[in-house]
């Protein structure tokens, strides 16, 4: 039996032909929905992780000076605001009950007070002689670097 082969091969392209898909697919170097879907995610991220709500506190302008000393990690922070407000490691407390309060921990290192620039002098002496009756050994004042100068 003797099949022509030419007729069998036009079979086979019309079959292709039949089932060929309409619709081209678009290549390109991006897809867009796929980079959509990306930016959608990260900013779905980025929007879940920042904080919307602010940190309550007291605005205190701290004095510039050209020599800058640090404090160590972890030390205790006293803020006096220029209203007269006193907060002991972001607790608020008045000056009668500071003494108690720097009395009552144990670590007697360093205290860091951050002061306004309006506070006055008799304030921070009765600070300094409240931190030295509690038994702490160095008090370091809170300064700001100068402002730089634009070329």
């Amino acid at each position: 039996m003797n099949i022509p082969d030419q007729s069998i091969q036009m079979q086979f392209r019309s079959v292709k032909r039949r089932f060929k898909g309409r619709y081209r697919r678009a290549v390109g170097p991006v897809e867009v929905t796929s980079l959509l879907t990306v930016i959608i995610l990260v900013g779905m991220f980025y929007f879940s992780i920042s904080s919307f709500v602010l940190q309550p506190g007291v605005r205190v302008h701290l004095p510039e000076s050209p020599f800058l000393d640090g404090a160590p990690y972890g030390t205790r922070v006293l803020t006096l605001s220029q209203e007269g407000m006193v907060f002991y490691n972001d607790e608020l407390t008045s000056l009668e009950g500071l003494g108690t309060m720097l009395e009552r921990t144990d670590d007697f290192s360093v205290l860091l007070i951050e002061a306004d620039e309006a506070t006055t002098y008799g304030t921070l002496m009765d600070v300094y002689g409240l931190a030295i009756q509690a038994g702490i050994r160095e008090v370091v004042l809170a300064t700001r670097p100068p402002a730089v100068p634009l070329p």
